[in-house]
């Protein structure tokens, strides 16, 4: 066990004051210094494959142009700009 909860805490078992305490700082109801709080949000997996989509067109774009290629690279700039209107 470490001071950030234990495996009891976790199922919901426990009643005493400690384990209240120990589960608000799970949850994320109280600051605990040396504790990570995670916010896990849902994305839609479409927005998931459009974000992507948009990095690896201007990642393609940036590898473009380095290598001097610069119409293809603003066609590849042209493309994430297209796709990340999927995003708004």
């Amino acid at each position: 066990m470490n001071h950030c909860g234990d495996a009891n805490t976790m199922r919901g078992r426990g009643s005493t004051p400690a384990h209240a305490r120990r589960r608000a700082r799970i949850l994320g109801r109280e600051r605990v210094p040396g504790c990570a709080s995670v916010t896990i949000t849902h994305v839609a997996i479409n927005r998931v494959a459009w974000i992507v989509t948009v990095l690896v067109a201007l990642i393609t774009a940036l590898l473009l142009g380095l290598s001097g290629y610069m119409g293809y690279a603003g066609l590849g700039i042209a493309v994430a700009v297209s796709a990340s209107i999927n995003l708004l």
